[in-house]
């Protein structure tokens, strides 16, 4: 496993907090993490600036970590804190790495070329994240139902990457055919609008089978471990049932409806994408 603080650092930029380390329980599960990544895109493309959490409390959606945020050690004098007001915005994330990472699922495909092999999860092609090292995520017996989502048979979830700022804005128009157009007449209508006005936003969360396309959308960050700059991307396996494909092939939506409550639009991400694998490189 790469070093506890680079993938802390790694946490930190994906979700926006400041994971720290404790020899408590965590604070958030891996797909507790997910949801939170997940719902902080979605969130930014409606609008808001904040997010509600359980266990976290309120998050601050302003994007605070354009900055080097980790150019110096923290504060360790007395008195008031010299912490800027963007730092400040930063709510604290306590992760146990006992439970939160598990190091025997590791897999370095720093130097690995697959070249013209096929790989496949769940009947639906796997592009493998070569050129990335995949620190695992601890998920397995955690679901109902046990961890067939996470095998290579044709009953696991295919595998989607999840990048940063992946939204409407990459031009993306949804087809028909998938579970959500032919249970919701709102998608249908959403889906019928844009052809009309041209408008090509689809009401969701965004995720890629295609490592190549995340790595355009890749939130980097440099790191207190060794002060070098890393990229940090997450391995995902999406629900086949509630994922859309969309008019271009390497982008998948899971659709919130309109009119979702927040606890509603949380269910959903939580149904759709698991989270199993957090992938670094360096820059």
């Amino acid at each position: 496993m790469p070093d506890t603080q680079l993938c802390l650092d790694a946490l930190s930029a994906l979700s926006g907090c400041n994971v720290e380390q404790t020899s408590g329980a965590s604070q958030l599960t891996p797909q507790d993490f997910v949801n939170v990544v997940a719902l902080r895109e979605f969130y930014k493309q409606e609008g808001f600036k904040e997010l509600e959490y359980p266990s976290l409390g309120t998050l601050s959606l302003q994007d605070v970590d354009e900055r080097d945020l980790y150019s110096s050690p923290p504060q360790l004098t007395e008195g008031p804190s010299t912490a800027g007001p963007a730092e400040s915005l930063r709510t604290t994330l306590k992760i146990n790495p006992a439970d939160f990472f598990h190091p025997q699922f590791d897999y370095d495909f720093t130097n690995i070329k697959d070249g013209n092999a096929k790989f496949l999860r769940g009947n639906e092609p796997y592009v493998r994240p070569c050129g990335w090292n995949r620190v695992a995520l601890r998920v397995q017996q955690r679901y109902e139902g046990g961890d067939v989502w996470l095998g290579t048979g044709k009953d696991a979830w295919p595998v989607s990457y999840h990048g940063h700022n992946m939204d409407g804005s990459l031009g993306i128009i949804c087809t028909r055919g998938g579970a959500s157009a032919n249970d919701d007449p709102k998608f249908l209508d959403a889906a019928a609008a844009s052809l009309v006005t041209g408008e090509t936003k689809g009401r969701g969360v965004y995720s890629t089978p295609d490592i190549k396309m995340v790595e355009k959308y890749c939130k980097k960050f440099k790191s207190r471990a060794d002060g070098k700059s890393y990229q940090v991307v997450l391995q995902n396996r999406i629900n086949p049932e509630k994922r859309e494909k969309c008019q271009r092939e390497d982008i998948w939506l899971v659709y919130v409806p309109e009119g979702c409550t927040d606890v509603k639009t949380r269910a959903i991400v939580q149904e759709s994408i698991r989270p199993y694998g957090l992938l670094l490189r360096q820059v």
